[in-house]
């Protein structure tokens, strides 16, 4: 049959011409709707609730009671794959901006920032492990299993979001020593909870500690940049080319997403072990060809081969808001209820026990190595670790909208010291997944990791002798 004459544009072709605009149309509208929701309902707006997170969270709900009356709205598989794809958008976007400081930042700092992610992501994995595999010794011999390894997927959630959460929930249900039917619902229940958990301890924690008098809210305001910000000291490509600007900004990411997926291909023929971790880590791979297109576009500027500045980093800020604001609406209307049901119990301890720990170790680090702004360390690490990188500057900004503290600048510039020490739990998911033994070895260094990076951080109070006279840096904010 002639591809080409073999289809036409009705609704006969429904899945191969209109699915996708509809599914996209859908997360948008209820994006918009959620938006409204935040600002006209008090509570969410103080609870500082993401827009997107209520708009799929009501998308969820119409689809619910859609499927009563057998009409069903949402594609889930679709709806996994734009979940799965805009994850890996939204990094190459964030790395492909020019990292730029705009305080004074102590190098040390930012490998501490950097050892707390990596502490706070070992914590969450040795925890969230540990507690999974207790409930399987308790139920392997009844008929409801509960999974030795969704504990794993804590971290993931928690700390990246339900791309990441959502890709390891399918890897592991496609693992059959798994035990585990979570069907990419699980993480994606998860990485809901942690949205609120961000939130709502975020906004509770200010409240508090502004009634104790220890927080105070910084004066200034946030510089809203212009639609087409650019530096004043860069020649920046100007709008009436042939190309408009954003396009530019699109096609890089795009040359970034389409080198990690060469680079996935590579991996996958290689060998069984590197086509286990090739598919899932497709942010990374996609963030690592965006730094080194911004290696190559450094250098060719560098060596005057390129005379204009072709990335605009406010243009990348957008890109990337845009896609993981798909990213959450499609995550939560993704989540099918049936799939979760048997696992109501591992899921509502992983999110409390998860929410203590990390809240309670990040605080510790807060007080002991950022000194002069430990407030608004804590607000956007916690928000970052529980949620995504956004719901942690929302919080800082309520209590340093100028961004005078350096807690922004040390986020960008730890980026590469927090990859690296995350690094060991990504490569030893596939591993965790075998068998339970595996798990149990996982979950070992998973310890002795948090161990090592929470030393390194208290390494002052730790070894008082060595460090004797060798005082923690502190930030002062500078008088006007």
């Amino acid at each position: 049959m002639d591809h080409a004459t073999s289809w036409d544009f009705t609704l006969a072709n429904y899945d191969a011409v209109w699915l996708f605009m509809v599914q996209l149309g859908l997360l948008l509208l209820f994006l918009m709707a959620g938006n409204i929701l935040r600002r006209t309902i008090p509570l969410f707006r103080k609870c500082l609730i993401p827009s997107a997170l209520l708009g799929g969270a009501l998308l969820l709900v119409v689809n619910i009671i859609g499927k009563q009356f057998g009409f069903v709205l949402v594609d889930n598989h679709l709806m996994q794959v734009i979940t799965y794809h805009c994850l890996a958008i939204g990094f190459a976007s964030m790395s492909l901006k020019t990292e730029k400081s705009n305080h004074k930042t102590n190098r040390i700092q930012v490998v501490e920032f950097g050892a707390l992610q990596g502490g706070a992501y070992m914590l969450q994995a040795f925890i969230g492990l540990g507690i999974t595999l207790i409930l399987f010794m308790i139920t392997r011999n009844g008929e409801n299993i509960i999974s030795y390894i969704c504990g794993l997927i804590l971290p993931l959630a928690y700390g990246q979001g339900p791309g990441n959460a959502l890709t390891w929930d399918i890897n592991f249900t496609n693992i059959p020593a798994a035990m585990f039917a979570g069907n990419g619902s699980f993480g994606l229940s998860l990485a809901s909870i942690g949205f609120v958990v961000a939130s709502v301890f975020g906004v509770l924690y200010i409240n508090i500690y502004k009634r104790k008098g220890t927080l105070f809210v910084r004066k200034g305001s946030i510089f809203n940049q212009p639609a087409d910000w650019s530096d004043s000291d860069v020649e920046e490509i100007p709008d009436n080319e042939s190309v408009d600007k954003f396009t530019i900004q699109v096609g890089f990411v795009a040359m970034a997403y389409a080198l990690s997926y060469g680079f996935m291909c590579l991996l996958g023929a290689l060998s069984d072990f590197t086509n286990s971790i090739a598919w899932g880590f497709n942010f990374l791979w996609a963030s690592l060809a965006a730094m080194l297109i911004r290696f190559i576009v450094k250098q060719l500027r560098k060596h005057n081969l390129m005379h204009r500045e072709y990335i605009n980093n406010y243009q990348m800020d957008r890109i990337s808001g845009f896609s993981f604001d798909l990213m959450i609406v499609a995550g939560v209307a993704a989540i099918e209820i049936n799939d979760i049901k048997n696992y109501i119990l591992p899921i509502v301890v992983l999110s409390i026990v998860g929410s203590v720990i990390t809240f309670f170790y990040i605080r510790m680090v807060a007080k002991e190595c950022f000194k002069g702004f430990e407030h608004e360390f804590f607000l956007m690490s916690f928000g970052t670790m529980t949620g995504t990188a956004s719901n942690g500057m929302i919080l800082m900004k309520e209590i340093d909208p100028g961004l005078k503290t350096p807690t922004s600048s040390l986020y960008i510039l730890s980026n590469f010291p927090a990859m690296i020490m995350i690094a060991p739990l990504l490569l030893l998911l596939a591993f965790a997944g075998k068998s339970p033994t595996n798990a149990v070895i996982a979950w070992a260094i998973f310890f002795v990791l948090w161990l090592v990076y929470t030393v390194f951080l208290f390494r002052r109070k730790i070894f008082k002798k060595k460090y004797a006279g060798v005082t923690v840096p502190v930030w002062k904010e500078e008088e006007e």
